[in-house]
């Protein structure tokens, strides 16, 4: 395994990430949302990751193989809503803010682990190459 294939693992990996921390701030902004152009109220995304081989010799990055829109949604009870129903339930998305902020702790946390290791990987390459002047 050579040293670009080390950037592209965490190039792969910060990629995924990002695209995960999206999915995380677009349900901690759509908390509330009763009401979407599709449809009903806001589904809450989930990213989903596999292992991606980078090169021949076993070395694996990570991929996004999909982001899921679940179908969970809890009633309210608020008969002043524009959105309620017949009995004065209001149909919400079923997202948990502790969950969000767990999972976006932990994006971050990945992300930055993977910075650190890119950053690491280019002053190991700028060493190597002052070795040979």
């Amino acid at each position: 395994m050579g040293l670009f294939d080390s950037f592209r693992i965490s190039g792969s990996a910060l990629t995924a990430q990002r695209l995960r921390l999206d999915a995380i701030a677009s349900n901690l902004a759509n908390l509330e949302t009763t009401r979407t152009p599709e449809g009903g109220p806001y589904r809450r995304q989930a990213v989903v990751f596999a292992p991606r081989p980078v090169s021949g010799v076993g070395a694996v990055g990570v991929q996004v193989t999909a982001v899921l829109s679940e179908a969970r949604f809890r009633r309210v009870y608020d008969p002043g809503h524009p959105d309620a129903d017949a009995d004065g339930f209001v149909t919400m998305p079923d997202i948990n803010l502790a969950t969000e902020m767990t999972d976006l702790l932990s994006a971050v946390r990945a992300y930055e682990a993977n910075v650190s290791a890119i950053n690491a990987l280019r002053q190991m390459a700028q060493r190597a190459l002052e070795l040979g002047r």
